[in-house]
């Protein structure tokens, strides 16, 4: 009686049929396997949030960075005569005292602790490194901004902020920045100098 069993397919089918297989599949190359991982982890992976980039300082006027210059290149050169090229530049000599200097760089050596004057030029370059306040003062629309080195010495000393504290003791010891802020007054080296470029003080205190 024959059998009822379906045929079996003989090897060369078998054999044959392995071959289309071979020929038509195409593998997705792994670059663009890759490729679509990373859409897929774009689209499901939300992009981490950027700090906010800090605005960029607003530049001096051209008078006043000439002067600010000046003052720092005596300081670079560690030499208070030098001084006498900013001090020469203005009609008058600035404030540097409670009472009026008709000789700045001599007062200068006299008052300072090494008694060369190195202790003033010292603080003349940290406080020219830090950005100025700008206060106005006058009628004149082209020169009525005073600018103050450092900033500090016009903010509220009792609410600053940690960088502005660092800032701070970047100038003074901690305790006598605790006295300032306890106080709420500026105690240390301020500097003004004029829109028009005019060196009007350099003295401790307001």
């Amino acid at each position: 009686m024959p059998s009822l069993a379906a045929p079996r397919p003989s090897r060369l089918r078998v054999l044959v049929l392995v071959v289309l297989l071979l020929v038509h599949w195409q593998p997705v190359p792994a670059l663009e396997r890759r490729g679509a991982a990373s859409l897929l982890t774009a689209e499901t992976t939300p992009e981490p949030t950027k700090a906010p980039s800090p605005a960029p300082a607003k530049p001096l006027p051209g008078p006043v960075e000439e002067m600010r210059h000046a003052i720092l290149a005596a300081t670079h050169s560690g030499r208070i005569e030098d001084l006498i090229v900013p001090l020469d530049w203005n009609e008058l000599k600035p404030d540097v005292a409670p009472t009026s200097v008709e000789d700045p760089i001599a007062y200068w050596k006299k008052t300072s602790a090494d008694g060369k004057g190195r202790e003033i030029l010292a603080a003349l370059a940290n406080i020219l490194e830090m950005k100025p306040a700008e206060l106005p003062l006058g009628q004149d629309l082209e020169n009525n901004i005073i600018y103050v080195w450092p900033y500090l010495a016009e903010a509220k000393l009792d609410s600053l902020t940690p960088s502005q504290e660092v800032d701070l003791l970047r100038l003074v010891s901690p305790p006598e920045a605790e006295a300032m802020r306890k106080s709420k007054t500026w105690t240390w080296w301020r500097l003004t100098i004029g829109a028009d470029g005019t060196w009007h003080s350099f003295k401790k205190g307001k």
